[in-house]
């Protein structure tokens, strides 16, 4: 079973991989880009319109996001991918932090960005992550989560075998009334659901679910 350890161990072995093969929103279909386009919407721009992209790999959704107008800063578990966020993205500030452990204070954000970082963490712990996004919301503040829509585990460390890493790393598939009952109870309301089918190299179903607190 993945911990917390060996997730921050595998992201940090694969970092400057995934940094190099998926520099900008590569993954993304153009519905998963609407709703964060609507996420940003939602949030404003301008500098008093913060956004956290809690669990931001190599920050190109950060990057995304700034583009649109937000003030963003990222953290991550793994310190080697911060590393490489920050390499690509000087102008942002990025920190190495849990997601249920996050380093700011209560109310600090406008937007917070779950963007497949919550995708590691078993159903057990998925209660303490909403809870702590919802902590550093602003009221009002809306939260924009994405993740693989179903049920079960896979194993990731195949797909980084072929680049020659050897990793043991594990995702977790959740359907959306399951996402969407561990933010309402963390003290969000849903206003908008994108679920669409797999594409491409896709095995899994995508879903994102917009909240506002």
């Amino acid at each position: 079973m993945a911990t917390p350890d060996s997730v921050q161990r595998a992201y940090d072995v694969v970092a400057p991989t995934y940094a190099a093969h998926f520099p900008g929103t590569e993954p993304e279909a153009p519905l998963d880009l609407a709703m964060v386009d609507a996420f940003a919407g939602a949030v404003g721009t301008g500098q008093h319109h913060r956004v956290l992209d809690a669990g931001c790999g190599t920050g190109r959704m950060s990057r995304y996001v700034a583009d649109r107008g937000c003030d963003v800063e990222g953290v991550d578990l793994s310190p080697g991918m911060v590393e490489q966020a920050r390499r690509a993205q000087p102008d942002l500030r990025f920190d190495v932090a849990e997601l249920a452990a996050l380093p700011h204070p209560d109310a600090t954000f406008d937007g917070v960005l779950l963007w497949y970082s919550t995708i590691h963490t078993p159903p057990e712990g998925q209660p303490a992550v909403f809870a702590e996004a919802v902590r550093v919301l602003a009221p009002g503040g809306h939260l924009l989560v994405a993740f693989q829509a179903g049920h079960g585990t896979r194993d990731v460390s195949v797909a980084y075998a072929r680049f020659g890493h050897d990793i043991e790393l594990e995702r977790h598939l959740f359907t959306p009334d399951e996402v969407a009952a561990w933010a309402t109870d963390a003290g969000l309301t849903e206003t908008a659901r994108m679920v669409r089918r797999a594409t491409g190299n896709e095995r899994d179903d995508q879903a994102a679910l917009l909240f506002v607190r």
